[in-house]
């Protein structure tokens, strides 16, 4: 299981990656909320923990642009504050759960383990949406109706793994072009464009009743064919 660790104090970062290696988590630590978003936006994780106070952005903004940007990994808030208020705000800016400073270790292996398994399911039932399946780890899209498979490109399947994960929503291209070709990349809306075309071909030619339909001036939305 992957965890990214966004903390910028150095001695509670270097002991949690420690003890988070020791149970068998892979962990990437990075030390501010500028660097939390950038990762979170390039890689794919299981759990994001989130320390409030951080410099550049704190853990409450990059939440925030966690969730407006599609991505639903489960999120746990680090804070030293223990407040109503301020876990009334972590909460309503997307994190699932929320641990006060200084806390046990025991209590945040717990809470990562409960977040694990929401991870878990929410990932076996976002590789599925009317007659498709999509198998991430093969990148094998397969309608269950006609029984048809085929092979994505890496764009194709991570276009896919969005829609699948937000289906019935309406995904902007902005979010597209972050989720995919990262912050700060020189990708056009037209290389969105570009790709969605393609992924539309591969539902056709798998047969499948769902379509991609786009959603003039707001963006893309996974649905199923009205019969």
């Amino acid at each position: 299981m992957k965890i990214l660790l966004a903390e910028d104090e150095k001695r509670m970062a270097s002991a949690l990656v420690a003890l988070l290696q020791q149970e068998k988590y892979e962990v990437k630590h990075v030390a501010d909320g500028g660097e939390a978003l950038l990762a979170i936006e390039e890689d794919d994780f299981d759990i994001i923990v989130l320390d409030v106070m951080m410099p550049v952005m704190n853990g409450f903004e990059v939440a925030r642009h966690t969730r407006e940007a599609g991505i639903k990994t489960p999120i746990l808030m680090l804070t030293a504050k223990s407040q109503i208020d301020d876990k009334v705000k972590g909460l309503d800016q997307g994190a699932d759960d929320y641990l006060t400073k200084p806390f046990q270790i025991e209590e945040l292996l717990a809470r990562l383990r409960a977040l694990g398994r929401r991870s878990a399911r929410f990932q076996e039932e976002g590789l599925s949406f009317g007659d498709l399946t999509l198998e991430s780890t093969s990148a094998t899209l397969t309608c269950n109706t006609t029984g048809q498979s085929v092979r994505l490109s890496e764009k194709e399947l991570k276009i896919l793994e969005v829609m699948f994960q937000n289906r019935k929503q309406i995904i902007t291209r902005e979010q597209f072009a972050v989720k995919i070709w990262g912050v700060e990349s020189d990708a056009e809306y037209n290389n969105v464009e570009v790709y969605m075309s393609f992924t539309r071909k591969k539902l056709a030619f798998v047969g499948s009743k769902v379509e991609i339909k786009a959603v003039r001036g707001l963006g893309y939305e996974l649905r199923e064919k009205d019969v």
